[in-house]
């Protein structure tokens, strides 16, 4: 097993705000999606994903975790959140390339935002569509 992070982008050039804050959940978690394709003949799976950071902490997600469990996929974005409603936000694009010789098996993604300090996450899963 092997991944790739290809992009990883600040998408907005001002802080990003949320007009309505009252069904969010703290830290958000990331929105994902992912798509099986062939690259250069090598059957890879495409993860993207965006998330959102406090704009006060300007850092771009590390992703230094990905952990393949049967048929699902775990994947982590790691950054420092300082525990409080951030009021602005950083949206950061993020893609990845994953290979595998049970590529085929996978049939879900679950994405986390985690928090080093002190270790937290919060995540959401998508289905891998060909």
């Amino acid at each position: 097993m092997n991944f790739n992070v290809t992009q990883i982008t600040r998408i907005n050039q001002q802080d990003f705000v949320f007009s309505d804050k009252s069904n969010l959940t703290f830290p958000i978690p990331p929105l994902a999606s992912s798509q099986l394709y062939r690259n250069q003949g090598v059957l890879t799976l495409k993860i993207c994903a965006t998330v959102y950071i406090n704009s006060k902490d300007s850092a771009a997600p590390a992703v230094r975790t990905l952990i393949e469990n049967d048929s699902n996929i775990e994947v982590y974005f790691d950054y420092t959140w300082d525990e409080s409603t951030p009021d602005t936000y950083d949206v950061w694009y993020v893609e990845i390339d994953y290979i595998s010789d049970r590529i085929n098996q996978i049939t879900s993604v679950t994405s986390y935002l985690r928090n080093l300090d002190p270790e937290t996450s919060r995540g959401t899963t998508t289905h891998v569509g060909s």
